[in-house]
């Protein structure tokens, strides 16, 4: 049995989530390797694929899903990819009456009714060409948006939340549907900073130590699951939530596609994975 986990050029070695993987894998009898996923790689000699670290795929999001979409097996699914590498899946889960953080989309001007705000692209990730804006930053924020719209980019608005500067964000890790473990991300933007690069490129923001989810946290995060279209064929996910004025947990993101799993932060999460991968085979 063979097993492709795919990644980018940067990382042709994968994640350390994928070493792990690689490394629980083999004991299962499960062959196992690294693959670059916009590489001439035959993905047929393999009996699955599982997408990892494919982290430069947001310039060219068609090119990847095509790519998705024309293996025989991979996962997560090919359709589940189209839908979550488009941030506007999350007005499908306001739809199904989900917590889904406050989010306007396209709008012509900045929030005059939020002291602090974040703007970013409906497709990125890592915090990649986003900004936290203020009072005083009103032109440097509608030039963010004119850029991201010029670029034929949809925008989306969002309050600034401020547990992110003391509790941070917890991410609510799953593997087949079941709670494996979380973590707790450090603050990523910073006031006054303007627009950011990737956190994949600063050691400096949003760290991640291990967590404890609370049953609050856990029951947003089993809804939202159980609201994804297709979402019974999920091999792994992850469940990205703040908590809101009042203390709730609200969605900020829901991680379908090639999120860091923690499972550094997850004891017995990478043998908990492999068996599932296993299985899947």
């Amino acid at each position: 049995m063979s097993v492709a986990f795919a990644t980018w050029s940067l990382l042709p070695g994968g994640s350390d989530d994928v070493q792990a993987l690689i490394a629980a894998l083999a004991p299962l009898g499960v062959d196992a390797e690294p693959a670059v996923w916009d590489a001439d790689v035959d993905w047929s000699r393999h009996d699955l694929v599982v997408i990892r670290s494919t982290w430069d795929y947001t310039s060219r999001r068609e090119e990847f899903v095509g790519w998705a979409e024309s293996l025989p097996r991979v996962l997560n699914p090919a359709g589940l990819v189209r839908w979550n590498t488009d941030k506007r899946y999350l007005r499908d889960l306001a739809d199904a009456n989900l917590p889904v953080v406050p989010t306007r989309w396209d709008p012509d001007d900045v929030p005059p009714d939020w002291p602090e705000y974040v703007i970013k692209p409906a497709v990125s990730i890592g915090s990649g060409d986003t900004a936290r804006w203020g009072p005083g930053e009103e032109e440097q924020a509608r030039a963010h948006l004119r850029s991201l719209r010029g670029a034929g980019r949809t925008a989306m608005v969002q309050p600034y939340l401020s547990a992110v500067d003391t509790a941070g964000e917890t991410a609510l890790v799953f593997c087949e549907g079941e709670f494996s473990h979380a973590g707790r991300k450090a603050q990523i933007l910073t006031a006054g900073a303007g627009v950011q690069g990737s956190v994949r490129d600063d050691t400096e923001r949003g760290q991640v130590t291990a967590s404890t989810a609370t049953e609050a946290e856990l029951d947003v995060a089993n809804r939202a699951l159980a609201a994804v279209p297709g979402g019974r064929d999920l091999l792994y996910a992850r469940v990205d939530l703040i908590a809101g004025p009042d203390g709730a947990p609200l969605i900020i993101e829901l991680e379908l596609t090639e999120p860091n799993l923690y499972l550094q932060h997850g004891p017995g999460s990478a043998e908990r994975f492999a068996k599932a991968i296993a299985a899947r085979l």
